[in-house]
């Protein structure tokens, strides 16, 4: 079930509709898990059996972590993360892993059938997975603990509008909220809402229109350097609105029902180095690396030396994480090498002038490692490369027409000014709220591209 469908809004009005009506959190908590389980079914029925298997597993282990000591404390942390990285592995990872080994076992095996599985990744596993780690981690350093009621937690696992592209939560953050009676509040529905629409029209208007130029480049090739820095730059927009479009529709839903999610996004673009474009990018995903890989592995408590090969280290892993595909893995240790090479500059400090050439620049590095992540193959994104500096050859042609274009320029012009003013989704007064609604929904409906295109990061 698309956010970016009839049969989502429908699904969001009942849910919602019944949500406010019910007298307590107990059957509050019942219904959302029940309209979860529903939502997740909605893409591979059979897929919520994994998604079940691991909720128990990470329920008991939670308590009996809480209850041990030493030793069989840590091994109970060790079987829920074997658990929950196992299914990660075996459905993500493991036809990657044989591709890769894949040569040697055919000099020595030629007539041996290499056992691919070829099926159909479940939708969302790296977010749930992760979000499900943070619970046994947490209850095992003692900052949480254990979940009591299985309904509560299996919730915090499964809560529909960040189940399957986040943001990945904590549950510090999630549990106390999902036992808390939510009385209705307009103005936070008046927030969600306004908030969710303008997740449409990133997702429906901006990123689906940009995509259509992006997907001309990467199905041609010999094209000039003017199409391919085009549909690059484009790239790194059409993500942009279609990731954090989806966050806000995530973070809008969830707030009509008074609760609050984690910000996803925090205009990463206007970042002045790559350090400080990763505090705004995925901050969910990025903060999760942190506390759980970057720390433990030492910071930079053990020395500069150190403390570099643990940010490469960590945004290696974090590449791998995003796809099984070398791709991501290059696309992951580029981000590491320019965090660990590049200085991060103080933007406070920096005049105007020289912040804006900063920004700028950054925004190039990032459009050119995005490159790698849109590809098929390294080999690819490196012709894809070089084709940005050949300014001599190749044909000028576009997937979209002079005037779209122009359209195409004034929405992430729009965009970038919108979100630049933006400080919050609320709307004080009643008459701007409906102007508001007016406006996003007619601009969705006329200039929005439809055919119920899939978020981008559903396939992580």
């Amino acid at each position: 079930m698309l956010f970016n469908s009839l049969q989502f809004l429908i699904f969001f009005m009942v849910v919602t509709l019944a949500y406010f009506q019910l007298p307590n959190q107990r059957s509050r908590v019942w219904l959302l898990l029940v309209a979860s389980c529903y939502f997740y079914m909605s893409f591979v029925p059979k897929y919520l059996l994994i998604l079940g298997g691991t909720i128990v597993i990470d329920y008991f282990a939670g308590f009996l972590i809480a209850k041990s000591e030493g030793r069989p404390r840590k091994a109970w942390l060790t079987m829920s993360i074997i658990a929950n990285v196992g299914v990660l592995v075996y459905f993500k990872y493991f036809d990657f892993l044989l591709d890769t080994v894949a040569p040697v076992i055919r000099d020595l095996f030629p007539h041996y059938d290499i056992p691919y599985l070829s099926i159909l990744l479940p939708i969302g596993l790296s977010f749930h997975t992760f979000q499900a780690m943070s619970y046994t981690i947490e209850v095992y350093r003692g900052k949480q603990p254990p979940e009591k009621n299985f309904v509560v937690y299996a919730l915090y696992v499964m809560f529909y509008p960040q189940l399957v592209a986040g943001p990945i939560e904590r549950p510090q953050n999630i549990l106390p909220q999902l036992h808390t009676y939510q009385p209705y509040n307009w103005d936070k529905v008046k927030e969600g809402l306004a908030r969710m629409l303008w997740g449409f029209f990133k997702k429906v208007v901006i990123a689906d229109r940009l995509a259509i130029e992006v997907t001309h480049a990467y199905n041609h090739t010999g094209l000039s350097a003017w199409s391919l820095w085009v549909s690059a730059i484009f790239y790194s927009f059409q993500i942009y609105c279609d990731f954090s479009g989806y966050s806000d529709i995530a973070l809008g839903s969830a707030k009509v029902m008074g609760i609050d999610l984690m910000e996803n996004f925090k205009q990463p673009y206007l970042s002045a180095n790559i350090t400080e474009f990763w505090t705004r990018w995925h901050v969910s995903l990025s903060s999760w690396f942190r506390d759980y890989l970057y720390i433990p592995l030492g910071g930079n408590r053990r020395g500069e030396a150190r403390r570099r090969i643990n940010v490469f280290i960590t945004f290696l892993l974090s590449g791998l994480w995003h796809g099984a595909n070398f791709t991501f893995l290059v696309w992951g240790a580029l981000h590491g090498l320019l965090v660990t090479l590049l200085p991060g500059a103080k933007s406070s400090k920096n005049r105007v002038v020289s912040k804006v050439a900063k920004i700028v620049l950054n925004f190039l590095l990032v459009t050119i490692c995005w490159v790698f992540f849109r590809s098929p193959d390294v080999h690819f994104a490196f012709r894809y490369i070089g084709g940005l500096f050949n300014f001599v050859s190749g044909s000028t042609t576009f997937g979209l027409n002079g005037n779209e274009l122009l359209f195409s320029a004034g929405l992430i012009a729009f965009l970038l000014w919108r979100e630049f003013r933006l400080k919050s989704f609320l709307i004080q007064k009643d008459e701007s709220f409906a102007f508001y609604v007016f406006v996003m929904v007619v601009g969705c409906y006329f200039f929005g591209v439809f055919g119920e295109n899939q978020f981008i990061y559903f396939q992580f």
